[in-house]
């Protein structure tokens, strides 16, 4: 799967672009501001249906104008598609595939497998347990259904006995059997969860441990656990255990909702021993091993989206990270950098085909295809 060309019309910055692009390697060079993340943050939205950089569609609008039209022409196995997205202000979004629009954005999710590796990905690290659980509940989401009904279900019910805890402290009253029912269904939906999302660290860790070793050059090793309340009691114990806590702080102490994930250098905290480019290294890593599992589940090769890949790395790093990506495992990827020279010199350094993309002051003034 392929992304042939883009076309954005008032999207962002960009009044009007049209971009063919090469099935492997696809750099944009330019200076900040010029937008080259945005054409990024396109492609992303036609996979996800939305942008990572702003969440409210409307101010993703080119300024002054009425409307932004995003329009991808994807190769597929079996033959071409076109994906495509339009607002006009005050309006809903049309998001369609050839042309006939979606009932439900959902049913779009997964048709595009799409993995981003950006500076705002450091918000895994530095952020709380909230950040890195959306990451694994985003990740499992795209392709299992159940996983994200039974999230669903669990966060409702979380937030109801959260509600019915508030209720006991201001009416200074207690009824245990109205909060069993609660209690149940909250242990019923966690536990499927759990295991799922116990199963998917355990799959993803040693392919993670493998490509940031390759990257390093075997010069550190790193660990990611999953951190859970019901890894060594039963999650009803808990909830038993709990009740007197949870009445006295008004909200439920333990589930779930309260996991995390440990990231770990050589056995210590990543957040508190690493340097930046170690850091960064580790979410390539992890972002290539999530690359794995979903080509694995969807049986397509994401697209690849590096955002200001050079930043906080040192050339040996990036060098390794262009010679494992340009392999045949991977398929298509798109680079921003703002130095030609650099991104030149290491990839044809490992020769491979490429092609170049210069903008300037919001517009693509050249483009080259190398070979």
């Amino acid at each position: 799967m392929n992304l042939n060309s883009l076309s954005l019309v008032n999207y962002r910055n960009f009044e009007d672009l049209q971009l063919e692009f090469s099935s492997k390697i696809n750099c944009f060079i330019g200076k900040n501001g010029v937008g080259k993340t945005n054409i990024l943050d396109s492609i992303y939205y036609l996979s996800f249906c939305k942008s990572w950089l702003n969440p409210i569609d409307s101010q993703n609008i080119n300024y002054n104008q009425e409307f932004f039209l995003i329009k991808g022409n994807y190769a597929f196995e079996e033959k071409n598609e076109d994906i495509s997205c339009g607002l006009k202000r005050g309006k809903k979004k049309s998001f369609k595939r050839n042309n006939k629009e979606y009932s439900k954005l959902s049913d779009h999710i997964g048709l595009v497998p799409l993995v981003s590796v950006s500076p705002y990905d450091t918000n895994l690290i530095l952020g709380g347990s909230e950040d890195r659980r959306k990451f694994i509940d985003i990740v499992i989401s795209q392709f299992d259904k159940d996983y994200l009904q039974n999230l669903l279900k669990y966060n409702r019910v979380l937030s109801q006995r959260n509600h019915l805890l508030k209720q006991f402290a201001q009416n200074h009253s207690y009824d245990r059997d109205s909060l069993e029912v609660w209690d149940d269904q909250l242990v019923s939906y966690g536990m499927i969860v759990y295991k799922k999302r116990v199963e998917f660290i355990e799959q993803l860790t040693p392919i993670f441990q493998s490509y940031y070793q390759f990257i390093s050059s075997e010069k550190e090793t790193v660990q990611l656990n999953y951190r859970s309340q019901i890894s060594d009691a039963k999650f009803s114990e808990l909830i038993k255990q709990s009740i007197e806590k949870d009445r006295i702080m008004q909200y439920t102490s333990v589930g779930i909702h309260r996991d995390d994930l440990i990231f770990q250098l050589s056995d210590y905290p990543l957040k508190k021993n690493a340097s930046q480019g170690q850091q960064k290294t580790y979410l390539i890593a992890l972002k290539l091993a999530q690359f794995d599992y979903i080509k694995n589940i969807n049986n397509r090769k994401p697209i690849l989206l590096f955002d200001d890949l050079f930043d906080k790395l040192d050339a040996s790093r990036v060098e390794q990270i262009i010679k494992l990506v340009a392999d045949d495992h991977f398929g298509q990827i798109f680079i921003t950098d703002t130095n030609k020279e650099r991104l030149d010199r290491i990839l044809n350094k490992i020769g491979i085909n490429y092609k170049l993309f210069k903008i300037n002051d919001e517009i693509v003034v050249s483009e080259k295809e190398f070979d």
